[in-house]
């Protein structure tokens, strides 16, 4: 089953940037929802990242099928697991401390709950989950992860959402000062799009 679209259910901007530069040699076009005109509500209340992203790949798909559009739908759950706050916020991390919160209130929330904590109980990952819908209905899921720690103030410019405090120690430096195709290279999110990618190719392009 040859595909021709890809919807990407998200309306981040930022994020929508990234994933284009990850997907822009598959072939296919590529729109995020508000480009594919879906506009739905959608409760994200799984337990799991997993459980999550494939949430909003469904709904979308669904909402697809009805105007009869003929789209892979993909997702992604993510989010910052921080060890010592018992991987808080997790599968909240959109939603922690309320989704109209600036990430410059989240992140300066985040530095001083973790005060007085030394470099090596700072560990942190983040966790990308990208679900995949398929028209004939199925579905397939991709994880990965990257490793580092919360830094003590935000820096750079080039990220988004927690980009700011999370610090690399095997690059020196925090995930908003690398550049973008660097980024692209390692994130979480680049990672688990690049195994989407292997499994777009062998389902259907």
């Amino acid at each position: 089953m040859k595909i021709d679209k890809i919807v990407f259910a998200t309306g981040n901007e930022g994020k929508m940037r990234e994933i284009r530069m990850i997907m822009e040699d598959l072939g296919p076009e590529l729109l995020s929802m508000k480009q594919a005109g879906v506009d739905v509500d959608i409760v994200e209340d799984g337990e799991t990242f997993e459980e999550n992203a494939m949430i909003k790949a469904s709904a979308i798909a669904q909402a697809l099928r009805e105007d009869g559009v003929q789209a892979v739908v993909l997702a992604d759950d993510s989010g910052l697991e921080v060890d010592y706050l018992n991987k808080e916020p997790g599968v909240y991390s959109a939603r922690y401390m309320g989704e109209d919160t600036s990430y410059t209130v989240k992140n300066a929330n985040l530095i001083q709950r973790l005060e007085g904590v030394p470099d090596e109980e700072r560990t942190a990952r983040f966790v990308c989950v990208i679900a995949a819908v398929f028209p004939d209905g199925r579905k397939f899921a991709t994880r990965a992860a990257i490793e580092g720690r919360i830094g003590y103030e935000e820096r750079g410019q080039n990220g988004f959402g927690y980009d700011p405090i999370f610090y690399l120690p095997e690059y020196g430096k925090y995930s908003a000062e690398l550049d973008p195709e660097e980024k692209n290279r390692i994130s979480h999110r680049g990672k688990a799009l690049e195994e989407m990618k292997k499994v777009l190719r062998q389902e259907s392009l």
